[in-house]
Order: C-alpha cells, then structure tokens, then sequence
C-alpha cells in the first residue's frame, strides 16, 4: 500500500516538473537568427548608423507595434546597414544578407571552433587584402593558415571597411573587442 502510494506521488511530481519545465521553456524567446530574413509585415524602417544588428534588435523591444525585426547588413553599392521593424512575424527565409528576430530576442551568433563572431582583433597587421565577390570568412582564415607568419585574422564583411569585403592578416594576436560585421580567429 505505501508503496503504490509512493510511486504515485513520485509519477505526479514528474509530471508537475515536466509542465514547469515546459511552461518555462515556452516563455523563453528565440534568439534571432543569422543568415534568415523575415520578409514583409514591415511597417517601419531606418538606417543602423552602428552597423550592429543589436540595436535593431533594442528598437523592436522599445517599439510596442514590433512583434518582429529583420536586420539588413550594409551592401557592396555602399548602402547602409537597415533596420526593418515588423508588425507581424512573417515566415524565414535563408539569406546571408541579414540576421532577424521576433521580439524578446537578442542576437546570438553563431558559434564555430576557431571563429569569433562580431569580434575584431585590431593592431598586429601583417597585411591586408580585399577578397574576391563570393568569398568569405573561409577564404581569409584559409590565408591565415597557409602564411607561416600569420597567427590570427580578422574578416570585415562588405560594406565595413569598404565596398568589398577584407582580410586583414595578423603577426600579433591581439585583444578582441566586440564588433559587428567583423570576424576573427587565432590560428596559431
């Protein structure tokens, strides 16, 4: 008797944790998301002066009508990186020319070994290089790790140091600092 008594409460217990958890788990928001945009519902849009898609993000959170945001990064023609605030949270698509988000979402990036992204390593150059249409941050860590002298990189996407993206090639690893539309890497 006491022990169908026990297993019962211990089942209910398991039962209440797992709604909890559940519960919890649905409240939390998905982080945005890096190379998806969010096409229409837009009802509002203005320039990123920074470049960071964060603070697209922070002006969805300080916007009541923003159920989500989709960020633009700034393109090879020299526009300005974009922020498109949504009243709607339209469906994703792949595209490597944004980061979106719903509200409640700060941006996470993407975390690969060897890659820091939103950072930069500046000071410590080696060289510098513009990369070719198409290529990316592969293409400038591949230098890093081909050139015997080359101990870190940093990748600036186009339209953050110029038209063209740019590989700046590093003899010294320096401090990182937070820095949208640039990725790095120590390689050696």
């Amino acid at each position: 008797m006491g022990k169908g008594r026990l297993s019962g409460a211990v089942m209910a217990s398991v039962a209440a944790c797992v709604t909890l958890l559940s519960l919890a788990f649905a409240s939390v928001p998905a982080p945005a998301q890096t190379a998806f945009d969010r096409p229409g519902g837009d009802y509002f849009s203005a320039p990123v002066t920074s470049g960071d898609p964060e603070d697209c993000a922070l002006l969805c959170e300080r916007d009541r009508r923003c159920r989500s945001w989709s960020f633009s990064y700034p393109d090879v023609d020299g526009a300005a990186a974009v922020c498109w605030l949504k009243n709607s949270v339209p469906a994703r698509v792949p595209g490597s020319c944004c980061i979106s988000g719903v509200r409640g979402a700060g941006v996470i990036e993407p975390r690969v070994e060897g890659v820091e992204s939103s950072i930069d390593r500046p000071g410590g150059d080696l060289r510098n290089f513009e990369l070719k249409d198409g290529e990316s941050v592969e293409a400038c860590k591949a230098a890093c790790t081909a050139d015997n002298k080359c101990r870190a990189f940093t990748y600036a996407r186009p339209g953050y140091t110029g038209r063209e993206a740019r590989c700046f090639l590093k003899k010294e690893i320096k401090p990182p600092r937070r820095k949208a539309g640039f990725t790095s890497g120590v390689v050696r």
